[in-house]
């Protein structure tokens, strides 16, 4: 079975947007993986086609209300699904590479993208919804962090990349950060490519990389090595 994605949103017409290109969009194509777009909109109750109310307690913009975000997950994630619930919210868990991994080893996710000053907490905790975020920062929307998430998953999959090798010595997949890359031409500029990386030494090449890999991530994420 493949990956299936559901998204839940209010703008549809951004999607696929990169995910239905190169290797990722050719997944797609080959059946590994596939995307259904929900309007959100569509499951308003009022003429208006209203999703949203002010927020109680008084403060600015507004706030997703939760019978119609609950009414649109319902049709998309009916009991039994096994899928789990995303909601893309800058105060979510971190996405790491290993929750990445997590889902694309699953049957697919259910994705909510946020809008304004975000969605009423009771439908959160009714449809256990499962805060992830992106990044330390806020975004107009949740769509382009779920379009981030599902590359991040799709691209996990087997088949999509081509052979797990493609992945496997990758920044975050063994707790470090990846090596410099190099390639032709052999001197670029007064740069040369390490000596070693052209020496045939395959052992030298594999200490060579490991001991860049712990010098880059000590300089840029110490967290990485706690």
């Amino acid at each position: 079975m493949s990956f299936a994605a559901d998204i839940v949103t209010l703008f549809p017409e951004l999607f696929p947007g990169p995910l239905g290109a190169s290797v990722i969009g050719r997944g797609a194509a080959q059946g590994l993986w596939s995307l259904r777009l929900t309007q959100l909109r569509d499951f308003a109750t009022d003429r208006h086609r209203s999703v949203d109310d002010t927020p109680a307690g008084g403060g600015a913009g507004m706030v997703l209300r939760p019978d119609v975000l609950a009414a649109a997950i319902d049709a998309v994630s009916p009991p039994g699904d096994p899928r789990p619930r995303l909601l893309m919210s800058p105060r979510g868990r971190p996405l790491t590479q290993a929750r990445a991994r997590e889902l694309a080893a699953g049957p697919g996710a259910v994705i909510v993208c946020g809008r304004f000053e975000g969605v009423d907490e009771r439908v959160i905790e009714a449809r256990q919804l499962e805060e992830i975020s992106i990044g330390d920062y806020v975004l107009a929307g949740g769509e382009v962090a779920a379009m981030a998430l599902l590359e991040a998953v799709v691209r996990l999959i087997p088949g999509v990349l081509g052979g797990e090798e493609s992945h496997a010595d990758e920044s975050f997949e063994n707790g470090v950060l990846e090596y410099p890359q190099y390639t032709r031409p052999q001197l670029f500029e007064g740069r040369e490519i390490p000596a070693v990386l052209t020496s045939g030494d395959h052992g030298k090449v594999e200490k060579w990389r490991r001991a860049e890999s712990e010098k880059l991530t000590r300089a840029r994420r110490p967290d990485l090595l706690k």
